[in-house]
């Protein structure tokens, strides 16, 4: 629950003049009633992947919670490319600027 907090409150660059985000896209991991409780209370859409263990509530995805739910495979993928690299996979780095650049200079790499 304080990783999704954490993950919200976190500065970013707001999209036309909104502060907060009009939904959270998760995996599985993020499932659960504590986090879709505080998403909705904060009017926050939860796309989130339900376990098979979990009961159905609420109603089906509809043609937009898939859509971005399938720009999280993206996400991933990018995740995924840069782990490549071992300095970002293990996170030799200490400081989180000296990390950060890292990111940064894998990225670049990635897109030349």
């Amino acid at each position: 629950m304080e990783a999704a907090q954490a993950v919200i409150h976190q500065p970013g660059r707001p999209r036309l003049g909104r502060s907060r985000p009009g939904a959270l896209v998760g995996d599985k991991g993020y499932t659960g009633q504590p986090i879709r409780a505080y998403l909705r209370r904060r009017g926050i859409r939860a796309v989130i992947a339900r376990l098979s263990t979990e009961r159905r509530q609420g109603t089906r995805w509809d043609v937009m919670a898939r859509a971005l739910y399938r720009e999280r495979n993206q996400v991933e993928r990018t995740v995924n490319r840069l782990k490549v690299y071992r300095r970002v996979a293990t996170r030799y780095e200490k400081r989180a600027d000296h990390y950060l650049a890292m990111v940064t200079l894998a990225a670049i790499l990635l897109w030349l």
